[in-house]
């Protein structure tokens, strides 16, 4: 009875908290950034090692774990048959009613609708050449020419492949405090090549999110910009060049029920 999907994942301020570490159940702090909610059906995994398969399996696993929902199923589904709304929704919707597959089959529905189109640059790239600006055009050719968009492509600009955080430099070790949670995708696999290893994150309303990575350790856009250029590209960028590429950064910001985010 403390929080809720929204809690972490707040519709009003691009699906996030904009929290480092999410407060959970009883207090609790969540281990790593909550990403956006906003576009998560394009993901090709979940969570930021990639531990779960579909958005069902997301589901039960947050109201299972204990650092976020720390629920279960007996508990969630008692609590829902005592609203006579819930029950005549459901009624209305699954012959069996409030079960825990009809729940994880509403909430991972309602996820899959929250999709974000017609950004400017989804209009630029649909024909339209004043959508964006010129110098919002020159940040998109920095952004592919630098190499960006190699992880950050695809639907949601990302989101679809795992890639190793500190390709050109050790990120972690420079950082300093590591965590179990840094292991990445190695906590999952248990296999070292996959030690550090992140699902990348989609660009879509990346404006709105902030702070940045797994750790949250980047407040502000330019410095997640410049953490990027510095371990995953090897290159420093100047401060004009990074303002560009945010400039190109700001026109993947799209609307939800046709309304701009």
């Amino acid at each position: 009875n403390s929080i809720s999907c929204a809690s972490c994942h707040n519709l009003n301020t691009g699906g996030v908290d904009k929290l480092i570490h999410s407060v959970a159940s009883n207090g609790m702090i969540t281990a790593v950034n909550s990403p956006t909610v906003f576009n998560s059906g394009f993901n090709f995994k979940l969570d930021w090692n990639g531990q779960f398969d579909t958005l069902e399996d997301h589901v039960n696993g947050a109201i299972h774990t204990p650092d976020r929902m720390d629920s279960n199923w007996a508990e969630v589904i008692e609590k829902l048959k005592k609203s006579p709304d819930y029950v005549k929704a459901f009624g209305q919707v699954y012959d069996e009613g409030i079960t825990d597959e009809s729940i994880t089959d509403a909430i991972a529905t309602f996820e899959r609708s929250l999709y974000t189109p017609n950004s400017r640059f989804d209009q630029f790239l649909r024909g339209n050449n004043q959508a964006i600006t010129a110098e919002e055009k020159e940040g998109y050719h920095l952004f592919k020419t630098y190499g960006c968009i190699s992880c950050h492509q695809g639907v949601i600009v990302g989101g679809n492949l795992f890639q190793k955080f500190g390709i050109m430099g050790d990120y972690f070790s420079d950082r300093g405090k590591i965590t179990t949670a840094d292991f990445g995708r190695f906590n999952v696999t248990g296999n070292e090549e996959d030690r550090y290893v992140f699902k990348v994150p989609g660009l879509r309303n990346i404006t709105l999110t902030p702070p940045y990575f797994h750790d949250g350790a980047a407040e502000t856009l330019k410095q997640a910009i410049a953490v990027m250029a510095k371990y995953q590209l090897g290159r420093e960028l100047s401060t004009e060049k990074i303002d560009l590429i945010i400039k190109f950064l700001t026109t993947l910001t799209g609307e939800y029920q046709g309304k701009p985010l």
